[in-house]
């Protein structure tokens, strides 16, 4: 063995990616159960925004289908085709990700390097640091407004060696929606050579009046790329499979580092079915809705403050966010804490169906100090 160095290799790992706090998911149910001994049919989870009716029908179908042909490398033409065809745009603006986490990895890599900078807002996903920091760039965070993204002061934080803001509409971990109107205007008066993300993984949870065609955008600001996922509504988060739509050019460079067929065929035939199912979607956004209200009812019967939500999730206060986390593991309800997007008294939990709900509900009520 060498004793040249002795430096390790972690030691030899350039500075901004040591600087990174890896993600932390959702805790398990299988992890819970080892940790409490508490059975699994017996444990809730409520922590990670997942589609409590599970997948699309549709979706089931056409993954059960493909499986006779898994020795084949994917194709993703039939995907592309298929939301080419919803959004009304060319197949030449559209980027296939493992995820959306996958696609927002890609501008990273595509727009970031170290003496570049990324602006994202204060309680905002953890991705966005994340893949801003693994390309090298230095993060501007932006002091929220009402637990939200503020505008204003995201665009006053833009320099000259900026080269992408990031934006969740509605936002994660915290709900907030911010209206077609302030997006535009913030647009308009952004630079045209900083590329704005708008991640829209919960936009098929937003009320009617509040939906926009936010794509039909990126045919004026070619700066945009929209995003979004397969892993919400469509319940599809285990297969991972998101996508971007962005100007031909982007989307081309962004598909130059995409690594190849990094969206499986499983993937790929899901969640070209469930775009079609339209039954399934209309039944997850009314459960979602009524689940809303249930929660958001028994966090007031409770004295709790709530964070109105747009999302599949409320995020409320407890004051002690770790400790009433703790006591509501050892009932078998897992949530998610939220101490790492700065907001340690708080706690987030996804809607699920009415018996899960309420499940949560009295578990918490007993948990509170």
């Amino acid at each position: 063995m060498s004793a040249k160095s002795s430096a390790s290799l972690f030691d030899l790992s350039p500075a901004h990616v040591r600087a990174i706090s890896p993600y932390q998911p959702g805790k398990p149910i299988t992890q819970l159960a080892r940790e409490m001994g508490i059975p699994v049919e017996r444990i809730v989870k409520l922590a990670s925004n997942e589609n409590p009716l599970g997948m699309s029908p549709k979706a089931r179908a056409a993954v059960e289908r493909e499986i006779a042909s898994l020795e084949r490398y994917p194709d993703d033409f039939e995907l592309k085709s298929a939301l080419a065809g919803h959004h009304g745009v060319g197949m030449e603006h559209l980027v296939i990700g493992n995820g959306s986490n996958d696609v927002l990895d890609l501008v990273a890599r595509v727009f970031l390097t170290p003496g570049t900078s990324a602006v994202f807002s204060q309680h905002a996903f953890a991705v966005y640091p994340l893949a801003s920091l693994s390309a090298g760039a230095e993060l501007i965070a932006v002091p929220a407004k009402e637990f939200g993204h503020d505008l204003d002061a995201m665009l006053a934080a833009v320099r000259p060696d900026t080269r992408v803001v990031w934006i969740a509409n509605p936002n994660n971990p915290t709900g907030t929606f911010l209206p077609a109107p302030a997006l535009l205007a913030f647009l308009r008066a952004l630079p045209g050579d900083v590329a704005v993300v708008l991640d829209e993984a919960y936009t098929e949870y937003l009320a009617p009046a509040e939906r926009v065609d936010t794509v039909a955008w990126v045919r004026d600001f070619p700066n945009l790329i929209v995003t979004r996922t397969f892993s919400k509504i469509y319940g599809l988060a285990g297969l991972r499979v998101g996508y971007g739509v962005a100007e031909a050019g982007v989307a081309d460079l962004m598909n130059r580092v995409r690594q190849p067929f990094n969206c499986n065929n499983l993937a790929l035939a899901g969640a070209a079915a469930a775009l079609t199912d339209h039954t399934f979607l209309a039944e997850s956004y009314a459960v979602n809705h009524a689940g809303m209200e249930q929660i958001v009812a028994g966090l007031k019967r409770l004295g709790l403050r709530h964070i109105p939500s747009h999302g599949n999730f409320v995020t409320f206060h407890v004051g002690d966010g770790a400790g009433v986390n703790q006591r509501l593991l050892k009932q078998g309800v897992i949530v998610r804490p939220i101490a790492g997007y700065g907001m340690p008294e708080w706690l987030r939990v996804t809607i699920g169906r009415e018996a899960d709900n309420e499940r949560f509900l009295s578990a918490l009520a007993s948990a509170l100090p």
